[in-house]
């Protein structure tokens, strides 16, 4: 079978972001000089669970993160593009009431950080849970059923998929990410959803560098998302070693970010809408990108070493580098680990979202057509009644 470019790049990018939250899972909620003592160093590759204990260690998040296991993160990014297997065009808020609400609450499927198989609702953290109750139980529109859901990265860290299938559209990206994240968040994390599509549809793109990424979600980006992003990169474009990046670039995030430096306990006005903040996972992968200068393996262990959210930063940084430099940007180890530990089928996976996306660009070009026939009539049509009617008359 001939690889074309586009399957090499969404087996990139969907192998990045699986690696990527698996490395991140690991580190998750602890801080950059924590990890470094519990690990002996700088995490360099998949590793045991943070808490050796962790099935008690954390009683209201009893999951085994680590030993290369994939989270939620790309548990719903795979179920996304499920989604898309069935519709076969572009995704709207109420394909994910119609679609992805039932595949997440009754098909069943192996959940790595379970150890068992299961339906992937009982993984989902509360701000996924609150889609499901309002879309499911409490017959909300679509369009707005994300309103009074917390403001953090849930929607945006499985919107890979989206940028896939608008490759080389950030703008169309951004638009259908926003449109299907309104079910699920408001405010700066649904910004972010649109602006993260946006960067893999640019990392997506034939000989797209870094700078086209960052620059195509300036473009698009909004009120604090873009502020916070502007700074983090700014910032990043000092560095090539992630290592001396980890404190830079935090404190360029700290102005935008509602959750504070105790990530563990966030204050009362942690999460609420605002169009001043922004969340910290999209940013931060932005700049890991950029300090990394497009290198995933680089910019994986940058984010998992940074902590905090590092499995939703290291899933969205490793989905946009391993969409620009391929299915070879991802070590070739971490990636046999992640896909044996978690049961994956990566390159199946990819397989069906390229069928998809080539069905939607063809989708796309007809009713690029359509339209533009339409227009041209309007353009060469005289109205009746004008002066140039009157004349011919």
């Amino acid at each position: 079978m001939t690889v074309t470019l586009l399957e090499d790049k969404i087996v990139g990018c969907l192998t990045g972001a699986a690696v990527g939250d698996a490395l991140g899972g690991a580190t998750e909620g602890a801080l950059p000089d924590q990890i470094r003592q519990r690990y002996a160093g700088w995490v360099d590759g998949p590793a045991p669970p943070f808490h050796p204990d962790w099935q008690t260690a954390r009683p209201t998040a009893p999951y085994h993160k680590g030993d290369g296991h994939i989270t939620d993160d790309t548990l719903l990014t795979h179920a996304l593009i499920r989604v898309y297997t069935r519709k076969r065009d572009h995704l709207d808020a109420y394909d994910i009431a119609e679609h992805l609400i039932p595949d997440l609450v009754g098909r069943p499927t192996f959940v790595p950080d379970l150890e068992r198989e299961t339906v992937a609702f009982h993984r989902l953290a509360l701000a996924e849970r609150f889609m499901v109750g309002r879309l499911m139980h409490g017959h909300a529109d679509p369009r707005e059923a994300g309103v009074g859901n917390i403001v953090n990265c849930g929607a945006a860290m499985y919107m890979a998929p989206v940028g896939v299938v608008n490759a080389g559209n950030p703008a169309g990206a951004y638009a259908e990410a926003i449109e299907i994240a309104g079910a699920h968040q408001s405010s700066y994390g649904r910004e972010a959803a649109g602006v993260f599509a946006a960067g893999v549809a640019a990392a997506m793109t034939a000989a797209a560098t870094v700078d086209d990424v960052v620059a195509a979600c300036l473009e698009l980006a909004k009120d604090g998302t873009r502020s916070a992003i502007e700074a983090v990169c700014s910032t990043a474009q000092r560095y090539t070693d992630w290592r001396e990046a980890l404190a830079p670039l935090r404190a360029a995030m700290a102005p935008f970010d509602t959750v504070g430096e105790d990530y563990r306990n966030p204050g009362l006005g942690a999460r609420r809408p605002s169009r001043l903040h922004s969340i910290e996972e999209l940013p931060i992968a932005l700049g890991m990108l950029v300090v990394a200068r497009g290198n995933a393996r680089e910019a994986l262990l940058g984010a998992t070493n940074y902590g905090r959210d590092a499995d939703s930063i290291a899933t969205m940084v490793g989905a946009m580098a391993g969409a620009l430099g391929g299915s070879a940007a991802v070590p070739a180890e971490w990636t046999e680990q992640v896909t044996r530990a978690s049961r994956l089928d990566l390159t199946g996976l990819a397989q069906a979202l390229a069928e998809v996306a080539r069905e939607v660009y063809a989708r796309d070009t007809q009713r690029w057509r359509v339209r533009a026939e339409r227009f041209d009539a309007l353009l060469q049509g005289v109205a009746e009644g004008s002066h140039s009617a009157k004349e011919a008359g």
